[in-house]
């Protein structure tokens, strides 16, 4: 089966896609023909990504300022690519930070940053195009990026796991809710990717240790979520709902 026809045409929603992932996703969508729009709160840094777009095969292409954990932002995002782009199809909730302190070194003010992204930004992005959906009587078709850290935990991350793993709990009760409506709800959950974002830090002694901790003793390449992604974005995976897919060279299952 090629999963890439199966999301020639359909308008694919991806936040945080300034960088990263979020802009390998957009790329991916864009090479086989689907209609690809963009958001990010870094709005400059997405007008050359949407040239890009459109030269590896985007049917069309659109960058949209969206900041995911203000409301207002996510209804006025969506409203712009529908309106230029049609209905949304497929929407990812790549968009995410992190604060990397340790615990007791973490302020208030660091933590709630991550959780309005990571856990109230997806919820927001996930309400809006639902209430759309249903409201049309379209199906639709929901992919929140979580993590391997929702189920294994990592030092100096407590709001990060700790976000990614409600994503994950908050996949499967929506997919619980919407499945009647036909609008499906599963997660994608990287391991250690190399991005241009964490390079540095893998070639550090630090990182070159936690590489040795992958079964596969290996990062793994953006390209190695594709498969997944696309399936999760498809007809492919028609009967699937409330699912978390993993990609991670083995690390969920590593030896303690």
């Amino acid at each position: 089966m090629d999963l890439g026809a199966l999301i020639k045409g359909k308008h694919v929603f991806v936040t945080g896609a300034s960088g990263g992932l979020g802009a390998h996703f957009a790329r991916l969508y864009a090479a086989n023909g689907a209609v690809v729009s963009v958001g990010a709160r870094r709005a400059d840094r997405l007008a050359s990504l949407v040239e890009e777009l459109r030269q590896l095969g985007a049917a069309q292409a659109l960058a949209v300022s969206l900041d995911v954990a203000d409301e207002a932002s996510v209804a006025a995002a969506v409203s712009e690519a529908e309106a230029a782009l049609g209905p949304i199809d497929v929407v990812v909730n790549n968009a995410g930070i992190s604060r990397p302190y340790p615990a007791l070194q973490l302020s208030a003010p660091d933590f709630d940053d991550v959780i309005a992204t990571n856990l109230r930004g997806v919820w927001l992005v996930c309400a809006d195009l639902g209430r759309r959906w249903q409201k049309a009587g379209r199906p639709g078709v929901i992919v929140n990026i979580a993590s391997i850290l929702a189920e294994r935990v990592a030092g100096a991350l407590v709001p990060y796991a700790a976000s990614k793993a409600a994503v994950v709990q908050m996949t499967k009760a929506l997919a619980l809710e919407w499945a009647r409506y036909g609008i499906r709800v599963n997660a994608l959950a990287p391991g250690y990717i190399e991005t241009d974002i964490n390079s540095d830090f893998f070639h550090t002694e630090t990182g070159e240790a936690m590489v040795k901790r992958i079964p596969m003793r290996r990062l793994g390449r953006p390209q190695e979520l594709d498969g997944a992604l696309l399936l999760l974005s498809t007809d492919a995976s028609s009967w699937m709902t409330g699912e978390v897919i993993a990609v991670d060279g083995g690390h969920r299952v590593s030896t303690l």
